[in-house]
């Protein structure tokens, strides 16, 4: 029986230089790919590297918080509103209203206004970074006195003032924080020797000699407590509240102040409590 071996191993031969042709043609194709790439890349890194050195030295922003509904509270006609309300020489509502509304007169409340925007810069009216005013002073610090006065929540006063809630609440803090440093030398603080004589002088002019100042305790309704707490805050009215102690005068000067018992206690257990007569001694 013959064999015909050459046929077969020609062909082999042939499919296999076949092969290593398309093979070679490949390699040749990647590597004029790659150096089309390179060549691309060698363009192209300068481009990119200008944009990130213009990208560092660019001044950057905050930018909007993602969901954050943007409204347009037109701050300026709420500003001028509540100029012309309270604050013109001829103004909407008198001074009594004044005075029931922020519970102060006129006057008073302008010298606030004014020592505390000295003080701290936050309650001075800057532009946003489009050119637009900001909330000007009178706006921040009435949002504050409406929220003291009446115990109003932070967002009551979006509407007349048009002011959101977390600037009210960071305008409260900063006040009170003002107030603290700018007033605390001279009024809060314990009276001195020409105060006593004036308030002695003044309470025998009233019928009540030698009485210095009026104290009391009062129950402040607490809504917000821990709900563990409840039960040790019940008063006698029957509610969650927190005793309130203080000393002032006819002028409400307030130079003492003690609070945070639970409205378990009774007055006795409150002035036991204070250290009312710890520094009188």
């Amino acid at each position: 029986m013959n064999f015909n071996i050459e046929g077969p191993s020609n062909f082999a031969s042939s499919s296999f230089h076949d092969d290593e042709a398309q093979l070679m043609a490949d390699l040749e194709t990647i590597d004029a790919e790659q150096e089309a790439i390179i060549t691309q890349h060698g363009k192209i890194q300068p481009a990119i590297a200008q944009y990130l050195n213009q990208q560092n030295n660019q001044v950057t922003y905050g930018g909007s918080i993602p969901g954050h509904i943007v409204i347009n509270r037109d701050r300026k006609s709420a500003d001028s509103s509540l100029f012309n309300d309270y604050f013109v020489k001829n103004p909407r509502y008198n001074d009594q209203m004044f005075r029931r509304c922020f519970q102060m007169g006129r006057s008073l409340f302008l010298c606030i206004v004014n020592d505390v925007e000295a003080h701290d810069n936050y309650f001075v009216q800057r532009r946003d970074s489009v050119g637009r005013l900001g909330l000007s002073t009178l706006q921040k610090i009435t949002t504050v006195f409406r929220m003291l006065a009446y115990g109003l929540p932070a967002n009551a006063t979006d509407e007349y003032i048009k002011i959101e809630e977390s600037i009210a609440i960071e305008s409260l803090k900063r006040f009170c924080r003002a107030v603290m440093e700018v007033f605390a030398e001279q009024y809060l603080i314990s009276p001195n020797a020409i105060n006593v004589a004036r308030i002695l002088r003044t309470g025998k002019d009233c019928g009540f000699p030698g009485m210095m100042r009026s104290l009391d305790c009062t129950h402040w309704k607490w809504k917000n407590r821990p709900t563990a707490w409840a039960r040790q805050y019940v008063g006698r009215s029957g509610s969650q509240t927190i005793i309130l102690e203080a000393v002032g005068d006819y002028d409400l000067w307030i130079w003492h102040a003690y609070f945070g018992l639970p409205g378990t206690n009774n007055d006795i257990n409150m002035l036991d409590a204070s250290y009312l007569f710890a520094n009188l001694a």
